[in-house]
């Protein structure tokens, strides 16, 4: 008699058990680390892609919702996160998140209730005594609100208030693309006149950091983020030669001394090392961002007037792509006869094919696959 018995149930696969909780949930490539469709909450289709990274670590997977979707999960943000770097596979985290959506939307079924006439007629009198040139926008139902306010520059910007059922004994919830939290201190007798004169306050403490910000944005080249947003207090700045300098802005102190790194070949962003650890004691925090990075580092950037951002949107050696999905080739060969850019992912899983390549902690070592020079890559934790 055999001693190896067969199962009579074999264990189901993980694509199985997704396609039953998420029949509309499908793969979009061969390598499975896109998927793309609807995830099904009581009777209701909610539009979601999930992208994995190469290396198949499901905690740095990015999600995208549909607007509906993501207003339903927007205060389960934190619990999100932490129920991806649990799970063990996609159809697990999958499982996880539709029990948190349809909590949202039980919640959200519970207060749709709607609010008495008397919150229509006083939210009324308040838009009128606001200014209709003020709003930019209102549903049929007066329950989001956009409002449109300009700062002293004549930038404009948008907060987008939910009204609360109980308004105007609850303040409504506030949402503005800022880089620093809005919190709406309400009154007893709140009213949207309240939220315009703290918008602006807030606006107004704002000023100078985009100031600073559009100065960058107008006279050099910015390569990250593709499109800045006034919320955004970082910026990766193009300095030729396959270099780049990564900096973070403090929106509270915008002319004091940022953030730096320097990315890119060893032989071109060293002496930029230097320079910037030498004479940072020198900045002056009465001139600009960029007059300060100028003066320290004792060098021009290549500015949209004298350069195409085609100069620096060089394609990753391995993929032929500039930009995988959010991110660009950063890792440079340090031979200055080579140069040639990667992404980081690339070049890991290149290296991973490689029985020559050796690792150490977080960091693999191989050859460049231009030049054969040796070069390395730390993967993120």
């Amino acid at each position: 008699m055999d001693c190896h018995k067969k199962q009579l149930f074999p264990e189901i696969s993980d694509d199985h058990r997704l396609l039953q909780e998420c029949p509309l949930l499908l793969p979009q490539d061969r390598g499975r680390t896109c998927y793309d469709g609807f995830i099904t909450i009581k009777e209701r289709d909610f539009r979601i892609r999930v992208e994995i990274p190469l290396d198949r670590q499901l905690k740095n997977a990015r999600i995208y919702c549909d607007w509906i979707l993501q207003q339903l999960v927007q205060d389960y943000q934190k619990l999100i996160k932490q129920r991806l770097q649990q799970s063990d596979n996609l159809t697990d985290f999958l499982i996880e998140f539709k029990r948190i959506l349809n909590c949202s939307v039980r919640t959200n079924e519970e207060l749709s209730s709607p609010p008495p006439p008397s919150y229509y007629s006083q939210l009324i009198r308040d838009i009128v005594d606001l200014g209709w040139d003020k709003i930019s926008f209102v549903d049929e139902e007066l329950r989001n609100i956009n409002l449109r306010l300009h700062d002293a520059c004549g930038r404009e910007h948008v907060f987008a208030l939910k009204i609360n059922p109980q308004y105007p004994k609850e303040p409504p919830e506030c949402r503005a693309d800022l880089p620093v939290p809005f919190h709406l201190t309400w009154p007893q007798k709140g009213s949207l006149e309240s939220v315009l004169a703290q918008a602006s306050a807030a606006m107004d403490a704002l000023t100078a950091f985009w100031d600073e910000m559009d100065e960058i944005d107008k006279s050099t080249w910015v390569l990250e983020p593709e499109r800045p947003t006034r919320g955004d207090t970082i910026r990766r700045l193009a300095l030729g030669n396959n270099a780049s300098l990564h900096m973070e802005v403090d929106p509270r102190h915008p002319r004091m001394f940022p953030e730096c790194r320097l990315l890119g070949p060893e032989p071109v962003v060293t002496p930029l090392k230097n320079k910037l650890n030498a004479k940072m004691y020198e900045w002056e925090p009465q001139l600009s961002i960029l007059q300060n990075l100028k003066s320290i580092l004792g060098i021009e950037f290549p500015s949209p007037t004298s350069h195409s951002k085609s100069d620096f949107s060089l394609e990753c050696g391995i993929c032929y792509m500039y930009r995988l999905d959010s991110s660009l080739p950063d890792q440079v060969c340090d031979d200055p006869r080579c140069g040639q850019p990667y992404h980081q992912a690339c070049l890991y899983e290149w290296f991973r094919s490689l029985p020559s390549c050796h690792q150490s902690f977080n960091v693999v070592f191989g050859e460049c696959p231009y030049c054969n020079k040796p070069i390395s890559v730390k993967m993120k934790p």
